[in-house]
């Protein structure tokens, strides 16, 4: 523990003090405290199932902060609508709430863990919950420590994290520090909140697992490029000659589809740092969306979450999924939230790299999903466009439906995980460019959308052939093909690709009306323009890749 820090001072008296403290408990333990404990029913199949309540069951980004440090305020873009600051003082109030409320509490379980695979920046993270559960979410989600932990770079600047998850703040004692609810205006009774300079943070009323994971994350963005270490929100493979491949992609995207690939070894699936040795995953399991799952599409997450052992050899968390009397789950039903998740050791999965470490990443695939059926299904980014494409990370939604068709709308998410980078954009966006550059990456762009025409009127593009062109980027079957500029996204698009019919890769030569498939394009590429001046044009960034912007 840090020393000199009379909050952790404080927390380190009140767990000296208390005889119920279980500090590290094994595996066993911990799932057996959560059924003792009435934190979790049993399934039929063995996996813990929980619920949380109705404002839990997802993040809260207006409820999340982070503090606003005079030394270090200018490392942080505050103009971004997900970097909420909150004041020393506040959070000085809402930390020791924490510990007076914990030291109530019957029980504490305290974990020692930490973040990266790579033990030369493991971050470690200890967490001090009342609950068991969230004990052992952050067992499965973090890892052990290495034994060369000494040697990281963060061995005597670990993080402490205080988790309250099923209490809640007096909303008196924070009128006028925490935001005010919509509905009815009254203060909001939730904090999750980071201090990155004192290495602290709080969950606190907020019962949704990924508060914990989210939060931690975030501090590894923040913390890792002082140390000269890109952090991606990503998913990471290997191939049998040991080539890496990064997926980056946001919800919808396919990610989870397309790393899952029985001849490539999975390093994980959400968050990985790319140092000078490579890349290396940050966590010990995953945090799967359940909703829809099939097992013939998605076996491994299926089979992870779904197969039969006795409870205290399973440990997966189902949270906020349908459990029927007979303990059988119904993931199609999401009357509670579209949110139901399930955590999961990443050795539940057959095909893994136990070191969850490769070398420097020979290709990068950007996933996006575009309803408007104009980008092409691939096209290669040198490095100034995979900077922009980086930045704006983006894909599109589906809006409202009116007399049958759907009109999308266009979403961008910097850096393909938005909410969870808190520095200034630039820095993110030049240590990508700078190590596509040393270290010879290629990256594409995959459209796993829309082909033939918009939602509505075209179709989704198929998977396998979404597999194939996968398949040629990552084998480098699209290294000496024949390349032409997209002029509306600035793109350089190939002719062929094996198994792909080559009028499929020039989406304009997919549309019954060219000039229609022109005008949907020209105003995809205005949103782009709009938003990249709306969020960037006063941000530092390098012209060379501004001018890569669509509708520039």
């Amino acid at each position: 523990m840090k020393e000199g820090n009379v909050l952790e001072r404080d927390l380190i008296r009140i767990l000296e003090e208390r005889s119920n403290v279980f500090a590290n408990p094994d595996r066993r333990h911990m799932i057996q405290a959560v059924v003792d404990n009435k934190e979790a029913f049993v399934s039929a199949n063995g996996a813990l199932a929980t619920w949380t309540p109705p404002e839990s069951t997802g993040r809260s980004p207006q409820d999340t902060y982070m503090v606003r440090h005079l030394e270090t305020e200018g490392e942080i873009d505050w103009d971004s609508p997900n970097n909420v600051p909150m004041t020393r003082e506040t959070f000085d109030m809402l930390f020791a709430d924490a510990l007076a409320t914990l030291s109530g509490k019957p029980r504490l379980y305290v974990t020692d863990r930490v973040v990266g695979a790579n033990a030369s920046y493991a971050l470690p993270v200890r967490v001090v919950t009342d609950y068991a559960l969230t004990a052992l979410f952050t067992d499965t989600m973090f890892r052990p420590a290495p034994n060369e932990i000494e040697n990281s770079v963060f061995a005597r600047r670990g993080f402490t994290l205080l988790c309250l998850p099923y209490d809640k703040l007096d909303r008196s004692r924070y009128e006028g520090r925490l935001r005010k609810l919509p509905k009815g205006g009254k203060t909001s009774d939730m904090a999750v909140a980071m201090d990155f300079d004192r290495r602290l943070g709080v969950v606190y009323g907020s019962a949704y697992a990924g508060s914990v994971k989210k939060l931690i994350f975030t501090v590894m963005n923040y913390m890792l490029p002082a140390e000269g270490i890109l952090p991606l929100h990503c998913s990471a493979n290997e191939g049998p000659a040991g080539d890496c491949a990064l997926l980056l992609g946001l919800s919808g995207t396919g990610k989870t589809t397309l790393i899952a690939d029985p001849r490539r070894a999975l390093l994980g699936d959400d968050e990985h740092g790319w140092s000078d040795d490579g890349i290396a995953n940050f966590e010990n399991g995953c945090y799967a969306k359940l909703i829809n799952l099939r097992p013939d599409k998605e076996p491994e997450i299926w089979n992870a979450v779904f197969h039969e052992a006795d409870y205290l050899d399973h440990g997966a968390i189902v949270e906020n999924a349908m459990m029927y009397p007979d303990g059988h789950f119904d993931v199609d039903d999401e009357r509670l939230t579209p949110n139901s998740r399930a955590s999961y050791p990443l050795t539940y999965l057959s095909n893994i790299k136990s070191s969850a470490m490769s070398g420097h990443p020979n290709t990068i695939l950007f996933l996006t999903a575009d309803a408007n059926g104009v980008l092409p299904p691939v096209s290669r980014l040198e490095p100034e466009q995979a900077m922009l494409w980086f930045l704006m990370g983006y894909t599109s939604k589906l809006a409202g439906t009116e007399t049958g068709i759907v009109d999308p709308v266009s979403t961008f998410s910097r850096f393909f995980g938005a909410p969870f980078m808190p520095r200034l954009p630039d820095v993110y966006a030049h240590m990508l460019g700078e190590r596509m550059k040393r270290h010879g990456s290629q990256v594409y762009l995959v459209n796993t959308g829309w082909s033939h025409g918009p939602n509505g009127v075209g179709q989704r593009m198929d998977i396998n052939l979404t597999r194939e062109i996968v398949n040629a980027a990552l084998t480098g079957q699209l290294d000496g093909v024949e390349y032409v500029l997209d002029r509306h996204f600035h793109l350089l698009v190939p002719t062929t690709c094996p198994g792909v019919p080559s009028d499929v890769l020039l989406p304009r030569n997919t549309w019954s009306d060219p000039e229609a498939y022109d005008a949907r394009a020209l105003k995809l590429a205005s949103d782009f323009s709009a938003y990249f001046d709306k969020a960037y044009g006063d941000k530092n960034i390098d012209p060379a890749v501004a001018a890569q912007c669509p509708g520039k």
